[in-house]
């Protein structure tokens, strides 16, 4: 395989049209010698993580906001972490993010490692995340391979292996373009040109930094490129969700186990998700199934619940879970599927909330 792009040629390209992105230092800036915040870089890729762009701007920049250094975000409370990470997904991540987060206050004196074997050694980090911090944070020459480079090198290389065989490969290519100058500033920019020129669909080939080395442009199969493996149809799972609310307005959650899906999450408690599940009331009540389902997909399967709504006393007793203050109960803060059944159920319920 013969490699004949220019990582310079990407470099200069970039230096023009880079993404303004809040966690991202320009290459203006890069060039003047401002340095980026290993502590925002580590945190923007957490949440890109399966994420898109435009999803993760509004949260990074809450997060940065109410927690602006690594030590803030060590010493946040749990609940209020995972409440402003509600709507993102993934919830393991927000976990990781606080155990990441203390370990470095702690045990690095809010310093982060800048190497990838010092990066790897922090809860939640793997060998992508890695790879990037210490490229991004640290101008260390690391192999930055996501979905937008993988597709990049498929294109570039003309490489038909599908996906995720493909890995490898891909990788291999990648690392020879690596440049040992400005690796950072390298990585951002092979992301940027798969987000923005050499995208999915209709790729933009005529104005392309790469577009003389482009093999596949070449070939006449750039738009068929990378190819994956067929995905197995989602399985779908049932369930129960009950929504309950007491007299003086406060409502019945519960938090989900540490382990698991949603976990360390609040939510409304119900019955377990597979293909017959037990439906499971968290007290004694008067319950309603609304004539309506809460659907939503996780990466794995489809998930449709059933919701059962009731008002009960004061005193009524939970099984499970506690009930919560109307005062202080945000929707918000509730992830998506969670949210899904409230907004269902509240309009079921007696009362306009």
């Amino acid at each position: 395989m013969r490699y004949a792009a220019d990582p310079h040629d990407l470099l200069r390209w970039y230096d023009a049209h880079a993404r303004a992105l809040p966690w991202r230092v320009s290459p203006a800036d890069r060039a003047a010698g401002v340095h980026p915040d290993p502590y925002r870089v580590w945190l923007s890729e957490v949440m890109l993580q399966q994420t898109t762009v435009a999803a993760v701007k509004a949260y990074f920049e809450r997060f940065t906001t109410l927690w602006p250094t690594v030590g803030d975000l060590a010493a946040a409370p749990d609940a209020q972490v995972m409440g402003e990470w509600a709507g993102l997904g993934y919830y393991a991540r927000a976990r990781n993010l606080l155990k990441c987060a203390r370990v470095v206050a702690e045990d690095h004196g809010g310093t982060f490692p800048d190497t990838h074997a010092g990066l790897m050694a922090l809860p939640g980090i793997g060998p992508y995340t890695a790879a990037a911090i210490a490229a991004i944070a640290f101008d260390r020459p690391e192999v930055v391979v996501d979905g937008n480079v993988e597709r990049v090198m498929a294109r570039l290389h003309d490489i038909h292996t599908p996906l995720p065989k493909a890995k490898p490969e891909l990788t291999e290519a990648a690392a020879h373009l690596t440049p040992e100058t400005r690796p950072g500033d390298y990585a951002q920019a092979v992301m940027d040109l798969g987000a923005t020129i050499c995208t999915p669909k209709s790729p933009a080939c005529g104005i392309c930094p790469w577009m003389a080395p482009c093999a596949a442009r070449r070939a006449g199969t750039a738009a068929d490129l990378p190819r994956k493996t067929p995905k197995k149809p989602k399985p779908t799972r049932l369930g129960y969700a009950y929504v309950a609310r007491r007299s003086d307005g406060a409502w019945l959650l519960e938090e989900r186990p540490d382990s698991g899906l949603l976990g360390g999450m609040l939510g409304w408690p119900g019955s377990d998700w597979n293909n017959a599940p037990d439906p499971a009331p968290p007290l004694s009540a008067d319950w309603h199934m609304i004539d309506a389902e809460a659907r939503h997909t996780f990466t794995h399967f489809h998930l449709r619940l059933r919701i059962l709504v009731a008002e009960v006393p004061n005193d009524t007793p939970p099984e499970r879970g506690a009930f919560h203050p109307h005062h202080s109960f945000r929707p918000a803060h509730l992830p998506t599927v969670m949210r899904k059944v409230f907004d269902l159920a509240q309009g079921a319920l007696a009362d306009t909330i």
